[in-house]
């Protein structure tokens, strides 16, 4: 269960810094704009706010991967869970106000990973 969670958590880590580049640095070019299937005009108004929004995506990244490299075990299990609730609650904030895809995008891995924290616990 251990080995599961800590891919899971790293999976979820990631996805959180590809959020990050992509809200950051490729907003408003093509990649971007076709992921969120923007035009230009959208991508320049919207492009500040993005950039804020990637930047809360790699804390989240920093405070899962801290919680990987943690290495007092109840601390380590408390951050785990704390980010990995962040990361759940913002994928159901994002999933009512924007697109219902982004709980599975954004929270599948999460929810998995925090499961599988609880369970190894």
């Amino acid at each position: 269960m251990g080995l599961i969670s800590t891919i899971l958590i790293a999976l979820t880590a990631l996805l959180h810094l590809g959020f990050l580049v992509l809200e950051m640095f490729l907003w408003t070019r093509p990649e971007g704009r076709s992921v969120f299937r923007m035009t230009v005009e959208q991508a320049e108004a919207t492009r500040v706010l993005a950039a804020n929004q990637g930047l809360y995506n790699g804390f989240l990244a920093a405070g899962l991967f801290w919680s990987l490299l943690q290495p007092e075990a109840s601390f380590a299990f408390e951050l785990k869970v704390f980010f990995l609730v962040c990361v759940i609650v913002a994928a159901i904030y994002g999933a009512w106000s924007v697109k219902p895809r982004i709980l599975l995008i954004q929270g599948g891995p999460a929810i998995a990973a925090l499961v599988f924290v609880l369970l190894a616990s």
